[in-house]
């Protein structure tokens, strides 16, 4: 399930890519697939182990080729170990609403990034988001696992990229039928996901995530712009030079 639009990131073969906050790796799979050269980077050590695994396999598999693969590794995005103007892509889904100092990953990001470089991030959209908040205490706690520490507004996060020096220039909102799946889940307790509903929410969304009926892209299409989870936002680094 892909949240960023590939057109839109501008994604060239050759690109190098770094995913911050990778995850178990789903952007940088489809980077990989379209021929960039990518670097994941995740704080936690089991998902950095699942992606390197799942990158290899891909790699045996013949569905990508062994030099499209740099490097996963564990890391900070506050302190990322690259040097300035690295990558051609920076790219960080569903992880700035982790981290304490937003502005600080932000500025490393955009330090990684060249000049005439794309950027793509998202956040958990504003108005699902406070329906989770409100629902659950420990969704949001930031001691909790996963815990979120803020809501971002669309112009709040466009100001911090602008200030990072970057030039928004797109966006959009994605996966609308991922919101009450959430609001189910913060309900009954983010953790309880055994709950006969939060079961078969899921089970739908599974489903639909490997059937793709054109039932549900309709109502996702139609749905996305009011509802959907994410807040999907695109850059370009400025050129001061």
């Amino acid at each position: 399930m892909l949240t960023i639009r590939f057109d839109e990131l501008g994604l060239r073969p050759d690109d190098r890519v770094l995913d911050v906050g990778s995850g178990f790796g789903r952007h940088v799979y489809e980077c990989a697939r379209r021929g960039a050269r990518v670097v994941a980077l995740d704080y936690a050590a089991d998902e950095v182990v699942e992606t390197r695994d799942t990158l290899a396999a891909m790699v045996e598999q013949g569905e990508i080729t062994p030099d499209r693969l740099i490097g996963v590794l564990q890391g900070d995005a506050t302190r990322l170990p690259f040097p300035d103007d690295t990558f051609d892509v920076v790219i960080t889904s569903e992880v700035l609403e982790h981290i304490q100092d937003d502005v600080a990953a932000i500025s490393e990001m955009v330090r990684v990034l060249k000049p005439g470089g794309r950027f793509a991030a998202t956040v958990p959209a504003w108005s699902p988001e406070v329906v989770n908040w409100k629902l659950s205490d420990e969704y949001h706690a930031p001691k909790s696992v996963g815990g979120h520490v803020r809501i971002y507004t669309k112009t709040e996060l466009r100001a911090k990229l602008r200030t990072a020096g970057l030039d928004v220039d797109g966006y959009h909102r994605a996966h609308a039928l991922h919101s009450p799946y959430w609001w189910l889940k913060c309900a009954v307790g983010p953790t309880n996901d055994d709950h006969p509903i939060v079961v078969k929410y899921r089970s739908f969304l599974e489903w639909d995530i490997i059937e793709q009926p054109a039932s549900t892209k309709v109502a996702e299409r139609v749905l996305s712009p009011v509802l959907g989870k994410s807040s999907v936002h695109y850059a370009t680094k400025r050129d001061d030079g």
